[in-house]
């Protein structure tokens, strides 16, 4: 029988066209089935080498709350938590455009302020002069929020990833489309003008600004797009866990934050006359004006959780002649073995707080917050003559 080799070559590049048209079908719908069974939060990371401009990033800065005043020391958690919510705010303002979003590059560590890093009452000691406190001046982001929770709301990366370096590497080449350095450019203008909603990249330490100051005017109350809970509610796993084996101990109770320490300080006028800016505030955190204080809203016989920077050891136990007193001091045996720094204790008290029946607040921070002393939060910047008696009028029906 004659050999046509034209016919068998046909019949060779036909079988590896199917042979090849199969494997790319195969590949496919594995593709598809990943991303279908991706946990919530991970779709949000862009693989380095899969990058589309699809996904568009802001960067606001290595640091919390720097540039801006504060570069050259390191504020309280609080204070940078205020910062964080803003530029997540931007993220997430940015990000309601069509089908683009924009990720938020977190600082992959967290400064810690030494003033509010002693030990405190988780470790008390019979030595009412100590300062003893832990050692780390910062701490991983990751160690106190759970950064895949948290891209379900705000998708965030970190600065030292992968994803971070590939996206650095490709405003680089992109030109005019890569990266914008803006400032005082308004979040509208940033999210409307084309020279800037198509930009893979927003960089926005031009700024001299303290983070939070971005966000200072907040009169109008439906811009506030992230509320003061969001952060609190993020915290990393373990102290997520920590906080609910306590809370399940605990049972049902109430909960006070008593913030004395560095807000008790005061300092002498030109008179030699003694003054603070929060002249009400170290009596009404003693235990017998808050016995009083909270007498209305707090049963006697109810288990009553502190939480302080006060380092006095013994100095809330007058307390427990109306209520049963709980720290997290009485659970150390969960707290030990996962708290690094003072930051993370105070995410685990803070979440304790708001399981409580009734929270009550050291200062007002909304009309409907039950509070310890009426001495607003805010530094008004006016020494006062700090107050230590009852003025006339209070403490009547106690």
């Amino acid at each position: 029988m004659a050999i046509h080799p034209k016919s068998k070559l046909a019949k060779s590049r036909s079988s590896i066209f199917i042979l090849t048209a199969s494997i790319a079908c195969i590949a496919v719908l594995y593709l598809v089935a990943c991303l279908v069974s991706a946990p919530a939060g991970i779709q949000n990371i862009v693989p380095p080498n899969r990058h589309t401009l699809h996904q568009k990033y802001l960067y606001w800065g290595s640091r919390i709350d720097c540039p801006g005043k504060h570069c050259d020391s390191c504020e309280g958690l609080g204070h940078q938590e205020s910062s964080l919510r803003c530029a997540l705010e931007e993220a997430l303002f940015l990000g309601r455009s069509g089908d683009t979003y924009r990720t938020f590059v977190m600082p992959s560590r967290l400064c810690i302020n030494p003033i509010h890093n002693k030990k405190g009452i988780l470790h008390q000691t019979d030595n009412m002069a100590s300062e003893e406190g832990w050692a780390a001046n910062s701490c991983a982001m990751d160690s106190l929020y759970d950064l895949d929770f948290m891209s379900n709301t705000v998708p965030v990366i970190l600065d030292n990833s992968k994803t971070w370096h590939h996206v650095l590497t490709t405003s680089m080449k992109l030109g005019s489309r890569g990266i914008a350095h803006v400032e005082g450019i308004s979040r509208t203008d940033l999210q409307h003008k084309k020279i800037y909603s198509n930009l893979l990249l927003i960089n926005r330490t031009a700024s001299p600004l303290s983070w939070f100051m971005e966000c200072k005017d907040r009169n109008n109350r439906s811009s506030i797009m992230l509320p003061y809970s969001f952060l609190p509610s993020m915290a990393a796993k373990k102290l997520r866990d920590a906080a609910e084996k306590i809370k399940a101990h605990l049972g049902d109770y109430d909960a006070i934050h008593v913030r004395r320490g560095d807000k008790i300080k005061t300092r002498k006028d030109r008179f030699g006359v003694e003054r603070t800016l929060h002249p009400h505030l170290d009596r009404d955190t003693r235990p017998e004006f808050i016995l009083c204080r909270i007498s209305k809203w707090v049963p006697p016989g109810r288990t009553l959780f502190i939480a302080s920077n006060e380092r006095t050891p013994g100095f809330f136990s007058p307390l427990s002649a109306r209520y049963k007193l709980a720290y997290s001091s009485n659970y150390s045996s969960v707290l030990d073995p996962i708290i690094e720094n003072n930051y993370q204790l105070f995410m685990v008290e803070r979440l304790i707080m708001m399981g409580a029946r009734k929270f009550i607040r050291t200062n007002k921070e909304d009309d409907t917050d039950l509070s310890l002393t009426d001495d607003p939060k805010k530094n008004t910047k006016i020494w006062q003559i700090p107050v230590y008696s009852w003025e006339r009028g209070e403490g009547e029906n106690c």
